[in-house]
Order: C-alpha cells, then structure tokens, then sequence
C-alpha cells in the first residue's frame, strides 16, 4: 500500500512592513496596526500616489555582512533573513536531512527591480546618456536580470542542494512557490521544502506603471489609513515590500523528529482567467473555480472553512470580484465566515504577499485570533460579507482558505488545516 505523502509547515519567518521578524508582524497584525506612510526611499513627488509600506531594514542587524549586501538585492536580502527565521523555527538541520533532499521555491512578481533600477541609472548618468556601456556595471550584474538568483541565494544560505526554482507568476507568485513546493513533497522529489516570497518593488519606475493605470491609491494626505479593502470610499492599493519564507517538510518525518506543526498545507489551486491583462469578471468564477478544486484535494466542505484570508487589494474590481467568487463557492457559508484582509496594514508586495497572507493564516489557526480589516468603516452594497472591521477577532480557526490574484489573469487559492484534521 502506498502512504500518502502530506506537505505541511514546521518554521516561519517574516520581513513585513512595521516590524521585522515574525513576532513583531504578528503583533501588529493583531493590534491592528497599519505600517502605510509617504515614501521616503527616493523622492516621490512627481507621482501621483507617494505613499507606500517600507521595512526598516538594516541587513548588518540581521547577520548580512557588506559583501552579501553589496551583492544581493534587497529582495534577495529580505528572503535570506526570512529564509534563516524559519530554518531556525523549525529547529530543521540541512546538513543531518540530508542536502540533497531539501529544495528551494521562491515567488517574485519583479525580480531584482531595485537592484536594476539602481544600476542602470548609474551607468547611464540619471538617464542622460543615451548609449550605455558596462563600464560602471558590478560584476554580479547579471544575476540582478536573472531572478533565479533568489532562490540560489537562498539556497546558499540554508545549504540546500535540491531543486530550486522561482515562480514568477504575478501577484499570485508567494502562493503559487508554497503551492509548487508542496507538490514536490507529494511526490517524493524533495523531503523538505524552504519556500516562500520577496519583492523590493518600492521604486521610481514600479511606482510610476502603476501609477499609469492609477491602481494605487493617491491618498497622499492619510498615507495610514489609504489602504482600505472592502470599504466604499477604497480607491487603490497601496505598494508594499516585504518578504514571507516558511520550512516546509513531509509530515511523518516531521513528527519523528518532534517538529512543532503550525498547518497542512491540504490543498491547492491555481486558475487563469484567459480574459484580460489586468480586468476581472465580477462574478469571480475562475477563483471559485480554484476555491472549489482547492477544497477538493484537501477534502473539505465549504462549511468546514472557519476563516478566509482575502487577496483583499482595495481596488473595487478587485474587491468585489472576490466577494462574488466567496458567494460562489463557499455558497451560504460564506455569509457565516470572516473575510480579512491584511493588505490594509502591511501593503501590497507583490509577489510577496501571498507568503506573508499565508505566515498570518498560520499565526491565526495558532493562536485562534483572525487578524482585522484595517481602515473599514463605510460599507459597499457589492461587498457585503464579513470583513471583520478594525479589530481583531478570537476565532476558532482549524481550517483557512487563502486566495490570490493577479494581473494576468492568474487566481490561486490554499487550503491550510491543522494536521489532525484529515485522517492520515
């Protein structure tokens, strides 16, 4: 008989807006604090939107000598420290596993963005040189083009020698890399799986796209309280940076060495629109339709959803276009299910924060608390579930559901539970 092979997650580590590590994201989180302000990486008043969600990041503090910082971009950065919080977590050794068996997963929606930025506005003279040459480019130049270098630099640094990859899918990219390293559990590819997101995409020229098609939210004037989710007065998402990276392992070998077990990673789903680059339809039914399979291979019901973390962004499309797709496929219990959103506090990063959504689910189901809404308090007649407004809520929390979505087209949902939940 064949044992089945179940995926689930033994270490978290967190680089988040308002906090670094995973105790002072959580707390936040719980207090209901929000980390949004005006940028002060560069000088953002040609823009139309000035407000983003920075971390206060010192690598030196974090273990990063000059030539890793020098190296690295500040992406690959945040992942790293994150990637060692949750080795160190999960009280998981590389070396006694056996190398070749660990592999890495890394989502990141725009690579080396800032890196790249930086690079090119030297060695072209702040753009004033029209032909440029590599005279003044850094011999690592070409691992900033290559995302790739995420995950090995994550690798590196946890000593990992299995497959390693980055899933570059959009917005959905931290869900999709969990999502992938699952898989590979499930299949006896890898034993142990270091896997999450990043993105450092708080630059000029990020902030100037999304500024053309106004996705952000020009509350300049209440940078701490722009991102509003669900709210009838939301008018964009805020940009954000942040990094999510958890150690996940095979269950059975993670109880014989007495690993703590936040959640299972039970089930998994990613779908594309086929519609539109960045236009949703409202009635949600290519997520439902993730929900619906996500569900499936976790072998759940609807009803036995106890709490739902929303890609939540604050854009109106966005945010009813995820309460048509609740209704659809968790039916009438969608209106007896609390729906989140921490975007409201931490930002939108990208292709980070679908892991960083996926550390708060976890934290959640530990501690049986569902993080707030931020900055909800005007109801939309088209968004009318329960968005737990502004205060957390003790709730008992066995099973989560976390979507996301992303330009593209792409939806993605997971289904997180406790261990004991499905018999083994």
């Amino acid at each position: 008989m064949t044992v089945e092979r179940r995926a689930v997650i033994t270490g978290v580590g967190v680089m988040a807006p308002g906090g670094t590590g995973t105790k002072d994201f959580w707390k936040m989180l719980v207090e209901g604090r929000t980390a949004t302000r005006g940028i002060t990486f560069f000088d953002p008043s040609p823009f139309r939107s000035r407000i983003a969600a920075e971390i206060d990041f010192d690598p030196g503090a974090h273990g990063l000598g000059g030539r890793e910082v020098r190296r690295m971009d500040r992406a690959a950065q945040l992942a790293v420290v994150a990637a060692r919080e949750a080795v160190a977590d999960s009280g998981f050794d590389p070396v006694e596993a056996g190398p070749a068996r660990v592999g890495v997963s890394i989502g990141s929606a725009v690579g080396a963005s800032t890196s790249l930025e930086d690079e090119y506005r030297l060695a072209s003279d702040d753009g004033r040189l029209e032909a440029v040459t590599g005279d003044y480019l850094p011999p690592w130049f070409y691992h900033h083009f290559v995302p790739s270098s995420f995950a090995a630099e994550v690798a590196w640094a946890v000593g990992a020698e299995g497959p390693a990859t980055v899933v570059s899918t959009g917005c959905t990219s931290g869900l999709d890399s969990v999502g992938l390293a699952a898989d590979l559990i499930r299949e006896g590819s890898a034993d142990v799986m270091i896997c999450g997101g990043t993105d450092a995409p708080i630059t000029p020229i990020t902030v100037a796209c999304f500024d053309a098609i106004k996705a952000t939210s020009p509350r300049n004037d209440d940078a701490a309280h722009a991102s509003r989710p669900f709210d009838a007065s939301r008018n964009g998402f805020v940009l954000a940076e942040g990094s999510a990276v958890f150690v996940v392992e095979e269950l059975a070998a993670a109880r014989r060495r007495g690993a703590h077990v936040y959640a299972e990673i039970a089930g998994f789903a990613s779908r594309c629109n086929a519609y539109h680059m960045t236009g949703l339809r409202q009635d949600g039914a290519e997520l439902a339709e993730a929900i619906r399979s996500a569900l499936d291979e976790a072998r759940l019901d609807p009803k036995d959803i106890d709490y739902v973390n929303a890609h939540g962004s604050g854009t109106k499309q966005n945010d009813r276009h995820e309460t048509g797709a609740f209704k659809r496929s968790l039916g009438e219990h969608a209106r007896r299910t609390p729906v989140s959103s921490i975007k409201s506090m931490v930002g939108h990063s990208l292709g980070a924060i679908g892991s960083i959504e996926i550390a708060a689910c976890v934290l959640a189901m530990r501690d049986n608390v569902v993080p707030p809404t931020a900055n909800f308090s005007t109801p939309d007649p088209e968004c009318d579930l329960d968005y737990v407004p502004v205060t957390a809520r003790e709730w008992r929390t066995d099973a989560v559901l976390t979507v996301g979505s992303g330009f593209g087209g792409f939806q993605s949902a997971m289904v997180l539970a406790g261990a004991e939940r499905r018999a083994a």
